[in-house]
């Protein structure tokens, strides 16, 4: 059986096991370490034709999408969870905290968060979960008077995947400088005085 977000459209017995064994070389090699996920390297550790690796994943981006489809999926949760919060400014700070956690963890992750276009389908879909929730979550603390009116979810996983970036960036990797970033995004976020 394969994992929520692995998989498409019903494939072929030996076309699922192809993409499956492709994910899971994927993943290996992310395990060692290599972040570089070079498709012709994939396929060759993986036993299939390059052109097997390519039909499934048309781009390394593609292949970060399917890699992340998970942990996306934890995100929306968190992010409808969330939204539900009886106090909605601790329920986004909540959310942004594990947001950043995420991406800070896994630049592929980061890279499929802040991307414009979406090779799949079901990436696309899990941006709009997602940034329903958080519109949802932003409406509650605008009407509470804890948020600026002109921040738009959009806006906020922009400035979130800013501070992953700067986090990523930066010299040291202190821990703090990720609290010191978010508590700069949090203190923007509240209306003007």
């Amino acid at each position: 059986m394969t994992p929520k977000g692995e998989q498409g459209p019903a494939l072929r017995a030996d076309a699922a096991r192809n993409r499956a064994r492709v994910l899971r070389v994927a993943r290996e090699r992310l395990a060692a370490g290599d972040d570089s996920l070079q498709l012709n390297a994939i396929a060759r550790l993986a036993g299939v034709g390059v052109g097997t690796v390519y039909r499934h994943f048309p781009s390394r981006h593609a292949l970060w999408e399917a890699l992340s489809a998970e942990r996306f999926q934890e995100l929306v949760d968190a992010a409808q969870a969330a939204a539900a919060d009886e106090d909605p400014l601790a329920g986004l700070h909540r959310l942004l905290r594990f947001a950043l956690l995420e991406a800070s963890e896994d630049s592929g992750f980061a890279a499929v968060l802040e991307s414009a276009s979406d090779a799949d389908v079901q990436t696309a879909t899990l941006k709009a979960e997602l940034d329903g929730a958080v519109a949802h979550l932003l409406d509650r603390a605008r009407r509470s008077g804890a948020i600026r009116r002109d921040v738009e979810a959009d806006d906020v996983r922009r400035l979130l995947c800013g501070i992953e970036h700067a986090i990523r960036s930066g010299a040291d990797d202190d821990p703090k400088r990720a609290e010191v970033y978010l508590d700069v995004l949090l203190e923007g976020l509240r209306p003007p005085r």
